[in-house]
C-alpha cells in the first residue's frame, strides 16, 4: 500500500473518512427511515445500495468525469432537480402507506421489497450532485501525484470510504429496522411511522432542492 499511497495521508483519510461516516446526514437519514418503515433488511439493504452508488461515484472521480459538474453547471441543477422529485415520490408512497409488518406491501423482508430498498438507496444517492461536488472535493486531498497510479489512489480512498459508510450505515439501518418491527405491531403506530418516513423524504427533497451547489 505505501508504494500506491502516501501513508500519513492515508491515516488522516482513515480519519477523516470516520468522521464524516458517523456524522448524522441526509444519507443516514434516508436509511433510518426505510429501516423505520420496512424492517432490519430494508435498512440494510439500502445502506448497501447507497454504498454500492458511492463506489460509482468514485469510479467516476477517478475518471475524471465528476469535474464534469464542475465545468457544466446545469448538469448539476438537471441531477438536483431529478433528485428531488424521485425523493417526492417517495414521500408520496409512504404517506399512503396504509400496511403493517407481515402485510406485503409493507413487509421489505420479501425478496421484491429488499431490491426495492436497494435500489431506492442506490437511486437517491446518484441523484444528489452534492455526493458528486464531494469526491470532487474531498479525495484529492488525500491523493500525492507525486507516486503516480492517481486513479488508483481514488479507488483505493473511495473504497475505503464505501466500506466504512456501508458499515456505519449497515448497522444504523439494521437497528432502525428492528425497532420498527416492535413499534409496527400497532396499526396506529406503523401509520404514525410512515408519515415520518415521508416527512424525512420530504424533507430530503427540499434541501437537496433548495440548497446550492457551494
Amino acid at each position: 500500500m505505501g508504494r500506491m499511497v502516501d501513508t500519513s495521508l492515508y491515516l488522516a483519510f482513515l480519519v477523516a473518512a470516520f468522521a464524516l461516516c458517523v456524522t448524522p446526514g441526509p444519507d443516514m437519514m434516508f436509511i433510518v427511515a426505510v429501516g423505520g418503515r420496512g424492517g432490519p433488511a430494508a435498512g440494510v439493504m439500502a445502506a448497501a445500495g447507497v454504498a454500492s452508488a458511492m463506489f460509482v461515484h468514485t469510479v467516476a472521480a477517478a475518471l475524471g468525469l465528476s469535474a464534469l459538474f464542475t465545468a457544466l453547471p446545469v448538469l448539476y441543477y438537471v441531477l438536483r432537480w431529478l433528485g428531488a422529485a424521485y425523493l417526492l415520490y417517495l414521500a408520496v408512497k409512504a404517506f399512503r402507506d396504509r400496511s403493517v409488518i407481515g402485510e406485503e406491501d409493507g413487509d421489505a423482508r420479501t425478496g421484491s421489497g429488499m431490491r426495492r430498498a436497494f435500489w431506492q438507496g442506490a437511486v437517491t444517492n446518484l441523484l444528489n450532485p452534492k455526493v458528486i461536488l464531494f469526491n470532487v472535493a474531498f479525495l484529492p486531498q488525500f491523493v500525492d501525484p507525486s507516486l503516480g497510479h492517481v486513479s488508483g489512489q481514488f479507488l483505493l480512498l473511495g473504497a475505503t470510504l464505501v466500506v466504512m459508510g456501508f458499515l456505519w450505515d449497515g448497522a444504523v439501518g439494521l437497528l432502525s429496522g428492528r425497532l420498527s418491527l416492535v413499534l409496527r405491531r400497532s396499526r396506529r403506530v406503523a401509520r404514525a411511522l410512515n408519515v415520518f418516513t415521508g416527512t424525512v423524504f420530504a424533507g430530503l427533497a427540499v434541501r437537496l432542492a433548495v440548497t446550492s451547489p457551494k
